[in-house]
């Protein structure tokens, strides 16, 4: 992670528009699951900065809902892009900044099963 990427994550928490957990996003894709107290961060990120839009419980707000009934005709690979990438035009912004493509995809599959509560 560049040091403009946790500057502006920093101001972000400051302002309490986002975690400060989810800064520890690496630069790098990895190989494997994340490790558990990455999974912890992401799942925190999901619950708190998703959930300001699309819900607490990801049952829909601003945005579409996150849960399992929702997304099950929506392709992962499209997903995890809208994650990574943002959606122009509308409030959904990139969070490649805070998470690696991989991290994405892993987000998408607990999002997908359901499983979206910490360990």
């Amino acid at each position: 992670m560049t040091a403009i990427a946790r500057a502006m994550g920093a101001a972000l928490a400051a302002a309490g528009l986002f975690a400060v957990s989810a800064l520890g996003a690496s630069g790098g894709e990895p190989s494997s699951a994340p490790s558990p107290s990455r999974e912890r961060e992401l799942l925190a990120l999901l619950k708190q900065d998703c959930g300001s839009c699309h819900g607490m419980r990801l049952t829909g707000g601003l945005g579409p809902a996150l849960t399992p009934a929702a997304l099950r005709t929506k392709p992962a690979e499209s997903l995890v892009a809208t994650i990574v990438s943002g959606r122009p035009g509308t409030a959904m912004p990139p969070w490649r900044r805070f998470v690696s493509e991989a991290e994405a995809r892993w987000l998408v599959a607990r999002m997908v099963s359901g499983d979206v509560n910490a360990p």
